[in-house]
């Protein structure tokens, strides 16, 4: 468990620099230039996620059971994953209206994401892990929102097509990666 939350420290605390420290990140990046911080951010964010997945392998191992979950909580858990996606893809596909209108999708799918998999999962490795990312995703939309305020930012209204596009493409991929990646990758098949 150790290992699961230095790397939970690591990551998560190197993607909360916008939410406590926006001066210091922009004073950094200004002084190492982009490619260097990016490179630096990026090294770091690697290490902190390689040392997420080995710790919680580790923790599975020897699991602690918290509480156990009634088994209708995996359809809950399901349709949030679904509707994750879809908010992730949204931040991808450019003029869709989920963008437009919640303008941080990106985090929303992150605290959708942890939301559907605490959830469905009693053990504490699980809570530890999708509890960390909940609490962070519900800082940084709070932090994004008061950004946009603040700088007075104005996205672009999203259109039908972009947004049906957005749609269909976030379902597809969580029926992809439910029925033939989650197994593999993750260890548990979900259907």
């Amino acid at each position: 468990m150790t290992i699961l939350i230095l790397g939970l420290i690591i990551f998560l605390g190197l993607h909360s620099v916008r939410i406590v420290a926006e001066d210091w990140r922009t004073a950094t990046r200004a002084r190492l230039g982009e490619h260097a911080w990016k490179g630096i951010y990026s090294v770091i964010s690697l290490i902190g996620f390689g040392l997420i997945i080995y710790g919680y392998g580790i923790a599975r191992e020897t699991p602690v059971v918290v509480w156990a979950p009634p088994p209708f909580t995996r359809h809950i858990a399901a349709l949030l994953a679904v509707i994750a996606f879809v908010f992730i893809t949204a931040a991808y596909i450019p003029r869709n209206g989920i963008k437009a209108r919640l303008h941080h999708p990106m985090t929303l799918g992150v605290k959708t994401w942890a939301l559907a998999h605490l959830i469905a999962n009693g053990t504490l490795h699980d809570i530890v892990l999708f509890g960390s990312f909940l609490v962070w995703s519900v800082l940084l939309f709070r932090a994004s929102r008061k950004r946009d305020a603040a700088m007075g930012t104005v996205y672009p209204a999203g259109n039908g097509a972009a947004t049906a596009l957005t749609i269909v493409a976030g379902v597809i991929g969580a029926g992809v990666f439910a029925m033939w990646l989650h197994g593999p990758l993750i260890g548990v098949r979900p259907f």
